[in-house]
């Protein structure tokens, strides 16, 4: 009987650090998250834009904890997200040569792709565009998240 009381107590803690572990990863970048641009800086950002794309938090390979909706707006010097992102660590938002459905989709493509930045705010965000990154070699983006390896949303904008 103690045997079996001992076993019980050392599975509930080890679940409640797990629980305490997987919180921690989902919060930790909510907490830590830059404010968000204001509107008057994501709209004069935007009005730049040479290509515009929607996201659609009902993208097929998009899930109910991985998801983007919102517009995207590409200029040669900039990226701009007017939306919102499902909060998550490690966000990268890459250029692709083709449309991605999903996580296998990327995998195969991800060499000829091309990684503009670091996405830290998930309601709107501004990213420089590197001077060596050419848009027009490009048709959709892509948010993936680095650390896991999850897709979250894309769209093609060309």
């Amino acid at each position: 009987m103690l045997g079996r009381r001992a076993a019980l107590l050392g599975l509930s803690h080890l679940a409640t650090f797990g629980a305490g572990i997987a919180g921690g990863i989902y919060l930790l970048p909510i907490l830590t998250a830059p404010p968000a641009p204001e509107p008057a800086a994501l709209d004069a950002a935007a009005a730049e834009a040479r290509y515009r794309a929607s996201l659609d938090r009902n993208h097929p390979g998009s899930d109910a904890l991985h998801w983007g909706e919102g517009e995207v707006f590409i200029s040669p010097r900039r990226i701009v997200h007017r939306g919102r992102l499902a909060p998550g660590p490690d966000y990268r938002f890459y250029l692709t040569p083709e449309l991605v459905a999903n996580k296998a989709s990327f995998a195969g493509i991800k060499p000829r792709s091309v990684q503009v930045g670091e996405v830290k705010s998930f309601n709107g965000f501004i990213l420089d565009i590197p001077p060596q990154i050419e848009i027009d070699a490009y048709t959709s983006l892509l948010i993936w998240c680095e650390a896991f390896s999850q897709f979250i949303t894309a769209a093609r904008y060309r």
